[in-house]
């Protein structure tokens, strides 16, 4: 299928490694020019080289869990060209016991995960919307929609983000623009893998029926038994992106397995 993505100018946050570099690498692969985002010129320049056997990718190095290193990002994406597509993708997340999260690593975790993309959509959807044209996509997650005991502070930040890209979305209403969330479940990113191999160790078990009892005992409702891959994260994405998804706008879309038990 041809997603007429051929020209268009995509930037991805936090995407030099995991569902966000697959997702630039994608549109690549579909013709369209990308900005990758880091916080280190090495890690981003690294990925740069990486995909650009793919097509045009530029690099931008910022960290945008602060209003200066956004502003940064924000001033050399518009020295390449206007923005077609906007994923924000960029969050991070731990696991630790609720009452041991202090004060400070909440402010982190809202200025990184909620703050980045407020404000990249504060800037790019206006500009959108005098187009007429644009997609806007923030990566959610299922536990926005079922939260983790475990990683709530990260929980919060994703339920935040599915009514952000919902009240963004309305915004749109009459235009060729649209806002959507991803809600992607347990996928199989290196930082997952080496998480796994881990906890798998620490057990004295091997990796791929460690992994199988993951599901069984952490994640009994999915529905597939297993972790998505990027790939499959990153098609739901790229299609969303796409004129073929005109008619979807202020979704949020699971592409979670199944572990969301609920109509």
């Amino acid at each position: 299928m041809d997603l007429n993505l051929k020209g268009k100018l995509a930037v991805v946050t936090g995407s030099t490694g995991g569902i966000g570099k697959e997702t630039a690498k994608s549109f690549l692969q579909e013709g369209a020019t990308v900005i990758v985002n880091g916080r280190t010129e090495e890690k981003v320049q690294k990925v740069v080289d990486e995909l650009s056997a793919f097509g045009t990718v530029h690099g931008i190095a910022a960290d945008l869990s602060n209003l200066e290193g956004s502003n940064d990002f924000i001033s050399k994406v518009n020295e390449i060209g206007p923005v077609d597509i906007l994923v924000n993708n960029l969050a991070f997340f731990e696991v630790k016991s609720f009452e041991e999260v202090t004060d400070e690593e909440w402010e982190d975790y809202f200025q990184t995960n909620i703050m980045s993309a407020v404000r990249l959509s504060r800037k790019f959807l206006p500009d959108m919307l005098k187009r007429n044209s644009g997609r806007l996509l923030n990566l959610a997650s299922e536990a926005g929609v079922k939260p983790l005991p475990q990683m709530i502070p990260y929980s919060v930040t994703k339920t935040a983000l599915i009514s952000l890209s919902r009240g963004l979305a309305e915004l749109t209403k009459g235009t060729n623009v649209t806002v959507n969330s991803v809600l992607p479940g347990p996928t199989w990113t290196e930082g997952v893998e080496n998480f796994m191999k881990g906890a798998a160790e620490s057990e004295g078990k091997d990796l791929e029926p460690f992994t199988k009892d993951y599901f069984k005992e952490n994640e009994p409702t999915s529905l597939i038994q297993r972790f998505a891959t990027v790939e499959e994260v990153a098609s739901t994405i790229l299609f969303l992106a796409s004129d073929k998804a005109s008619a979807i706008n202020g979704s949020a879309q699971r592409v979670e397995g199944g572990i969301i038990r609920s109509l």
